[in-house]
């Protein structure tokens, strides 16, 4: 479908009229949950549709090219896991059979792929509500039982104990799961070897988050299917911070797994088991994972080819753009891969094939299906599998492209990043004289990543007439440990002052109007606006979406609070602009004049 057309309208920014409406923003993309295949080699996908109220569905993809793909999950069901409050890894197939967390009771199950006709089968007790929740699983064939982390909220849910279980699988009736590790506040990645002979996992204790430090182990498993032995791979240096993450198993026994110790970024690393010592697989300036927000990342497979065993397909970020490689593990050697996404994410090993989870400045979260030659030093083939919005596509000639920023901060010699989208519609212009209104986004996390990906609530501002910039202030991931400590005790500076210095930057580069600057975050990127608000005076106005902040009185009514508060003239500027952050209250505000208009 067309909208443009031929006549094209002068008028101000901001006031253009755009066919991406706020139901398209918020209605037509689906989010993905992850990717894995059957035993016969075709892809699962778990998708969070929006039309379902976000219900979560397992989708197996079309036997044949240009088939329906199927729903697995029966509608009484929804695939998602609320372990540590953000989830992922909420399911795992072993051949014909599928293991899920169920939304609503959040216990597991297992189902049959090919025998939909028969309902899941739970596999861990009922508790009376959703208290025990379970992620990032997999099958242990050699006990018949299934491993998992599991968050047990049934006598506290302010500091509920995580831990790793089994959970038997042979029995007629249902049993507590057994506790293999525990002792640590948080776990991730148990993995077996091929043999069920050993099994691996990270661990992390509070205050640590998992980016800033965490311990990687190697347990020894008994006959009885008990952990007799423990060995701490990494992160156990007292003489340097670390963060290992995402270890697996290859099939011939050895293990993997990325570490920043060496050169401040997530790099491959293998253990020699022999010599108990860690070599670096391959060395690079570069993020060859994510931040362990949700489990279930996949950021890199094991691949062969007709003459190499020892190759690694990987996915890794550099300089605000993600790339796709082969790592010759032996020759520690790195093939880039032509691939049309700038932004990967979980990689899954097909027949012949990876799966590919990427976006682009032009294309929506979708999962691609890449075919390499022989030696699997290009791809020869890509097609999308699945899209996350591809009605998205509809709106091409209204799509704004990010420039990659680079911009100074208030620290000397310290710069910062950022993707600038300018206003594109191809049916209005604006006078030359005039500069177009900015929309500072700021991202949550705080150590969050921000790219510069093909997104429609983006795209409503441009399509009108805004310019938007995305801001990775320091702190955020993607840019090495050194980047991302810059945060450290530093939160609400830091992040303030390059959103600041940013806006700045955008102003003296004649891209932006002074006068119209906004700002809007959401969680902690919603404190930011606030803080920006409430102690610098670049921004005319924001938005704070579920911000960090204080709560109020709730037994003031709210006409009584808007009341009391619209009353401008006895507040100063910052104080209304710190009013006009508080959480669940949308306001805007004009501060020259101090006004205020209530949006509820």
């Amino acid at each position: 479908m067309a909208f443009s057309t031929a006549t094209v309208t002068t008028a101000p920014y901001g006031s253009w009229k755009s066919p991406i409406t706020s139901d398209d923003v918020s209605g037509a993309t689906k989010d993905l949950g992850g990717t894995t295949i059957d035993g016969r080699g075709r892809l699962i996908w778990l998708e969070f549709r929006p039309t379902e109220s976000g219900r979560g569905v397992l989708v197996l993809e079309p036997e044949n090219n240009g088939g329906e793909a199927v729903d697995i999950t029966p509608k009484e069901f929804g695939v998602r896991t609320l372990a540590q409050e953000y989830g992922g890894g909420a399911f795992t197939v072993s051949g014909d059979v599928v293991f899920f967390a169920n939304y609503n009771d959040q216990r597991l199950y297992k189902q049959s792929i090919s025998s939909l006709d028969v309902p899941p089968v739970p596999l861990t007790p009922d508790y009376g509500g959703p208290l025990v929740s379970y992620a990032d699983g997999r099958l242990d064939a050699r006990f018949n039982r299934f491993i998992s982390v599991r968050e047990d909220r049934r006598e506290s849910s302010l500091n509920p104990p995580t831990t790793i279980v089994s959970i038997a699988l042979g029995s007629k009736d249902l049993q507590e799961p057994e506790v293999l590790v525990s002792g640590s506040d948080f776990y991730a990645f148990p993995r077996l070897d091929s043999k069920s002979e050993r099994i691996t996992w990270i661990q992390w204790n509070h205050p640590s988050m998992p980016w800033d430090k965490t311990e990687l182990w190697v347990g020894y498993i008994s006959e009885n299917g008990e952990i007799y032995k423990r060995v701490c791979i990494a992160g156990n240096d007292p003489s340097r911070v670390e963060s290992p993450t995402e270890p697996k198993w290859s099939l011939d026994g050895e293990l993997f797994f990325v570490t920043d110790k060496e050169n401040g970024f997530w790099n491959i690393h293998k253990w020699i088991e022999f010599e108990n010592k860690v070599v670096s697989v391959y060395s690079l300036e570069a993020e060859f994972t994510r931040p362990l927000w949700t489990y279930g990342m996949n950021s890199y497979e094991f691949v062969e080819s007709s003459k190499q065993k020892n190759l690694i397909a990987c996915s890794y970020r550099q300089h605000g753009k993600s790339y796709l490689g082969i790592i010759d593990v032996q020759g520690s050697k790195l093939t880039v891969i032509d691939f049309p996404c700038t932004d990967i994410n979980n990689i899954t090993s097909g027949n012949d094939c990876l799966y590919v989870e990427g976006a682009s400045e032009v294309l929506p979260s979708s999962v691609a299906k890449v075919t390499f030659d022989d030696d699997k030093s290009k791809a020869v083939d890509f097609n999308i599998i699945w899209s996350s919005s591809p009605d998205s596509l509809k709106y091409s000639s209204y799509i704004s492209k990010p420039e990659f920023i680079e911009f100074p901060t208030e620290v000397p010699g310290q710069n910062a990043y950022a993707y600038f989208y300018p206003p594109s519609n191809p049916d209005f212009q604006a006078s030359k004289e005039e500069k177009p209104p900015l929309l500072l986004k700021s991202h949550g996390g705080p150590t969050q990543e921000t790219r510069g990906i093909l997104n429609l609530s983006v795209q409503y501002w441009t399509s009108r007439g805004w310019a938007v910039v995305d801001v990775n202030y320091g702190g955020s991931t993607g840019y090495g440990r050194v980047y991302r400590e810059r945060l450290l005790r530093q939160w609400g500076i830091v992040d303030v002052n390059d959103c600041c210095s940013c806006a700045t930057y955008l102003v003296d580069s004649g891209k932006v109007d002074k006068e119209r600057l906004c700002i809007m975050g959401g969680s902690a990127g919603g404190y930011t606006t606030l803080a920006v608000l409430a102690f610098r005076d670049t921004f005319q106005a924001g938005a704070s979406l579920y911000g960090v902040s204080e709560s109020f009185d709730t037994s003031i009514s709210l006409s009584r609070l808007i009341s009391m508060y619209c009353q401008c003239k006895f507040y100063t500027a910052n104080q209304v602009k710190i009013i006009i952050g508080m959480t669940f209250i949308v306001l805007t505000v004009k501060v020259n004049k101090l006004t205020m208009h209530a949006n509820l």
